[in-house]
């Protein structure tokens, strides 16, 4: 029997969230399936960073979403892109030559081997052009359920409205998104897998992330939508047992990455400013550093000569705000600022990457809510929402849950460490199609031959950097020869 794949992603999950009361589902799921105990997204934990890895099997240096927003340089006057826009990121392949990515993704693989991979998604336009951002091109099915700029092929989006109802308006960002989560199933239910059978279909849940960020992780509008998000799930799950498993369906059940909850406010313009720069938070004429937006530093300078990188990595570090920080690599470990530590090390290192990457300082407290994990923050909500983008190892933890004919070992656990960049490469390598070597993420075997596991070795790795009272740990863990990020600290 040939294999087809679903992989279904609840955007912003915490894997410790994933209980019988508040998932019974995606639980039902774990006792005929096998769940990945230790699996984790990619640096940064960002949304638009994790899925392109996840349909690249590559990390964000090799494929170039360097964050949900970033600046080009690669443009005389540079631009800040944020990778939400669908419409932005479609001008921006085309007018590179069809290299948005700078590594091959799925959907371009399957459509050279003749195969399909559709995507239905309820997460931002620009998400849901990620995950096939040629599909229009190879005439496969990419559904947003909300955004028509998203959506391809017109036919398709028209004929799914006509049966099961207009495409649903987006939601205000503060209400958790129950209606689009119900549509974009049902699309798939009664048009998509019927009519068209893809190889591959990727149907994303753009929650819990959204209320997440606006209610709080452990709120109880958060924990109603995941619980309305797991009998969407449900409905796919019922579906599976009475059709799809016998018509040779594996199901990958995922996250992106999770959330910890912001605790401190900060600015991190003032201190940029009090340490003698410019900022901006776009290219200006009279700009020093540009300050990209978000949970993850990205300062940009307008002469990124190494004396201005090692004063910005020095004003920064002098921060109670301030985690881990990244520069281009002086050597395999270090940065060529003191106290920094290489890109290399947390696979991010790419000629869109900033001048200085930096995380907010993370810590174990527990919120409100009973969950660990807090964190500085600077935007302008208030404290006590979630936030991700970091490498605190409840941000870089993330569901996975597979099950099928090609998991034998039913109700198991595997304790081996994984991650997002190995689905596409356990995909490819059942469907029997060639890895482009751009995948660095490695085939789970382990969960494929349970009776004769393949001897991989394990080994954990421990890097440090330090300036002045400044010090920084970074986690990783090997197995064969792929590397995984399991945390990154700072304390002074």
């Amino acid at each position: 029997m040939s294999f087809r794949f679903l992989i279904v992603s609840f955007d912003g999950l915490r894997p410790d969230l994933v209980s019988p009361e508040l998932m019974p589902n995606l639980c039902r799921l774990k006792t005929v399936g096998v769940t990945l105990a230790n699996h984790r997204t990619v640096y940064p934990s960002e949304t638009r960073s994790a899925f392109p890895s996840l349909v690249t099997g590559a990390t964000t240096g090799c494929h170039g979403m360097v964050g949900n927003k970033y600046l080009d340089r690669s443009v005389t006057a540079p631009r800040f892109i944020d990778t939400s826009d669908a419409v932005l990121l479609r001008r921006l392949d085309l007018e590179s030559g069809g290299r948005l990515y700078s590594a091959p993704s799925l959907g371009e693989i399957m459509a050279a081997a003749g195969r399909s991979l559709a995507v239905l998604a309820t997460n931002t336009p620009g998400t849901t052009r990620l995950f096939h951002h040629k599909a229009e091109d190879f005439g496969h099915v990419r559904l947003s359920g909300h955004f028509r700029e998203a959506c391809t092929p017109d036919d398709v989006l028209a004929a799914i409205e006509a049966q099961i109802g207009p495409l649903p308006p987006t939601p205000p960002k503060n209400e958790p998104d129950h209606v689009g989560q119900h549509w974009i199933t049902s699309a798939f239910l009664d048009v998509v897998w019927p009519q068209y059978r893809p190889d591959i279909t990727i149907l994303s849940y753009g929650e819990p992330d959204v209320t997440s960020h606006f209610h709080g992780t452990g709120a109880e509008a958060t924990r109603s939508i995941i619980t309305h998000c797991d009998r969407q799930f449900g409905r796919v799950l019922d579906w599976w047992e009475a059709e799809g498993r016998q018509a040779g369906v594996q199901i990958f059940a995922i996250s992106d990455h999770g959330h910890i909850t912001g605790h401190t406010r900060v600015s991190v313009a003032d201190s940029l400013r009090a340490g003698g720069f410019n900022p901006s938070d776009a290219p200006a004429p009279d700009g020093e550093v540009v300050l990209v937006p978000g949970q993850v530093g990205a300062l940009y300078l307008a002469d990124p000569n190494e004396a201005k990188i090692t004063r910005l990595v020095a004003t920064i570090t002098s921060e109670p705000w301030c985690g881990p920080v990244f520069t281009s690599g002086k050597d395999e470990i270090n940065g060529i600022a003191p106290g920094s530590l290489s890109n290399n090390l947390v696979f991010a290192d790419h000629v869109r990457a900033p001048d200085v990457a930096f995380s907010f300082r993370a810590d174990d407290t527990v919120d409100p809510f009973g969950l660990v994990g807090g964190t500085f923050y600077d935007n302008d909500r208030a404290p006590g929402l979630g936030l991700h983008g970091g490498l605190h190892p409840k941000e870089l933890a993330a569901v996975g849950i597979v099950g099928g004919s090609a998991f034998p070992d039913v109700g198991s656990a595997s304790t081996l460490s994984s991650g997002i960049c190995d689905v596409a490469p356990t995909i490819l390598h059942l469907l029997g199609i060639d890895a482009p070597k751009t995948m660095g993420g490695r085939v789970l075997d382990e969960l494929l031959r349970p009776a004769s596991p393949p001897e991989l070795s394990v080994r954990g790795e421990i890097f440090e950097a330090r300036l002045g009272s400044y010090k920084q740990v970074l986690r990783r863990v090997t197995v064969g020869d792929t590397s995984y990020v399991e945390s990154g600290m700072a304390e002074n």
